[in-house]
């Protein structure tokens, strides 16, 4: 794992995030976490830390992520690193030095974005990719320190009661429905939510033409793309490459336009399915997508903007609420933003629907400019012709510290 050492021997390599949480005014005051994966743990850990007990309900019989690598930017490092979780994740962090962009229209490399040691400096925080099993198991590790937090495994959100003092959530799992009762249900059970589409009646997230195939290789395999992130654009197609699990494994996720649509994140795909969307790439890049035996492959889907988050008692973060393209590597982070600004507007308000609107006010602008951006990315990396031809140029022009400033907006967020 690349080491990222700006400070003296006897500092920390990495700034701290101060305290920043208003705490409740009760440690009696008690949420419901609809979701156990990686946003709904991050809302478990920041009510607690902001004064909540918290109760969170997951639909699966254990614990854990399904996927592969995740991108924690500086923004989504700064809410970890506050919530206690960084310890439990150092170990499986790397922090890549560069983004290499390359073209499949110019055959190879066309742009680099710094970020490893220039991100730190930047903004203070760093840059790391994670494998999401990983980020999971380290969020669940803190949470299971934390008294106030239980996890209730096996089952599956399916009503909900509001009245003047809280909401009663009902929840079927093996054994009949069980209830628990909070103060508010924020739900982070992902794109296909059902609190989502059962309690609040709103639409599910559309289905956005694409699919992405994912798969790993260890690290040996490919020992010359362990310190770096890439970046493939081809037309209608495109690659993009990561070091995960501490440097151990190589996360390839490849997209491409399609009208197959499931939802799941785990049906099979074999490497000649895969290598038939990339048939006239560059050898460099086909080498690259030959090197995993198997794949798998998942439906892309997002919201589009002006739905609502919130109602009453109950609010949506993450997937949940705005499901969004991976194009800007930001689905993640946005989750563990949302946990950030809903407890603290929860811990800040003891009028719970005021709190709920308000976290909604305080996060709407800037996710649905982050989705507009990765839709904008989507449309940027599958250029063809002329469009890709100047494409090209501009990255080209931009390399560097130039192509990181773009994003200043995203990564210098704060608690």
């Amino acid at each position: 794992m690349t080491s990222l050492q700006t400070r003296g021997p006897d500092q920390d390599a990495f700034p701290r995030t101060e305290n920043v949480w208003p705490v409740a005014k009760s440690t009696k005051r008690r949420i419901v976490v609809a979701g156990g994966g990686i946003g709904g743990l991050t809302a478990a850990l920041a009510l607690e830390r902001a004064g909540f007990a918290v109760d969170v309900l997951e639909r699966s019989d254990t614990l854990g992520e399904v996927g592969a690598g995740i991108q924690i930017s500086p923004n989504a490092w700064r809410v970890l690193d506050g919530l206690g979780a960084i310890p439990a994740l150092e170990d499986a962090f790397v922090h890549p030095d560069v983004i290499r962009i390359h073209s499949v229209r110019a055959g190879g490399l066309v742009g680099r974005v710094p970020i490893g040691k220039t991100a730190l400096r930047r903004y203070g925080a760093p840059y790391c990719v994670v494998h999401r099993g990983d980020l999971h198991r380290g969020l669940a590790e803190t949470a299971s320190t934390r008294p106030d937090i239980d996890i209730h495994l096996g089952v599956t959100v399916t009503d909900a009661q509001e009245d003047e003092d809280g909401i009663t959530v009902e929840a079927k799992g093996a054994d009949g429905v069980s209830s628990y009762r909070g103060e508010a249900l924020v739900a982070a059970d992902g794109v296909w939510s059902t609190v989502r589409r059962r309690l609040l009646r709103l639409p599910s997230a559309d289905f956005s033409g694409r699919i992405a195939f994912r798969a790993t290789v260890p690290s040996e395999m490919a020992p010359d793309l362990a310190s770096f992130t890439g970046l493939w654009m081809g037309e209608s197609t495109h690659l993009v490459h990561y070091p995960i699990s501490g440097g151990r494994e190589i996360n390839f996720v490849a997209i491409v336009e399609s009208d197959w649509r499931e939802e799941t994140w785990s049906t099979p795909a074999s490497r000649e399915e895969v290598m038939g969307h990339f048939a006239d790439w560059p050898a460099a890049a086909r080498r690259l997508l030959e090197m995993p035996d198997s794949w798998l492959q998942w439906a892309l889907c997002d919201v589009g903007p002006g739905t609502i988050w919130a109602e009453g008692r109950v609010a949506l973060i993450g997937d949940a609420a705005h499901a969004m393209l991976p194009f800007m590597a930001q689905g993640g982070a946005m989750a563990i933003e949302d946990a950030h600004v809903i407890a603290r507007c929860l811990a800040s308000d003891p009028d719970v629907d005021e709190a709920l609107l308000a976290y909604e006010r305080a996060r709407k602008d800037r996710v649905e400019r982050v989705m507009r951006a990765a839709r904008d990315n989507a449309r940027t990396y599958h250029m063809k012709g002329v469009m890709a031809f100047l494409r090209d140029a501009g990255i080209r022009y931009l390399s560097g510290t130039r192509l990181l400033a773009r994003f200043d907006w995203i990564y210098d967020w704060r608690p």
